[in-house]
């Protein structure tokens, strides 16, 4: 089956966001290049590589936005993920370029999730869409409420 069309257009000249124009969502990009290490014998990447590029959106987008990781675990919070998904739609190769689409989805008390799209970088081709869900922990690893400079990210996201 395939996928709804995703259209980016550069916000306001804003790099890196992007606004889609079938839907109007604002997604944070960044682009990369496939490496030899994350294709299997078969020449494409293998299926679970692209969960590491969704990390990769997922923690570009917040250190774009002032905030890495880093500070959250530092700050006392961590979190894991607890629940993803992805449907493929085509392939890529090594080297080939990619941009790895990436916005908020829903915020609850202790869960988060963000959205993503990854394209091929020279076609514009939709590669795969997916999601993941995250559980804010304490370090004791118990179930606490998201923190206040998370929560703030949700809210100023461009829309």
């Amino acid at each position: 089956m395939r996928p709804k069309p995703f259209i980016p257009e550069t916000l306001r000249n804003e790099t890196p966001y992007v606004r889609d124009k079938t839907d109007n969502r604002v997604w944070h990009r960044c682009e990369t290049r496939v490496l030899y290490a994350d294709t299997d014998r078969s020449g494409l990447v293998y299926h679970s590589n692209y969960f590491r590029f969704f990390e990769l959106g997922r923690a570009t987008l917040m250190r774009d936005t002032a905030y890495p990781y880093r500070e959250i675990e530092a700050g006392g919070h961590i979190y894991p993920i607890i629940e993803v998904g992805v449907k493929y739609h085509s392939s890529l190769r090594y080297d080939d370029p990619l941009r790895i689409h990436t916005t908020l989805g829903k915020l609850e008390r202790v869960r988060l999730t963000f959205d993503y799209i990854i394209t091929h970088g020279e076609t514009g081709d939709i590669v795969c869409k997916g999601f993941t869900c995250h559980c804010a922990l304490n370090k004791a690893g118990t179930p606490v409420a998201i923190d206040e400079k998370t929560r703030h990210l949700w809210k100023v996201f461009p829309k």
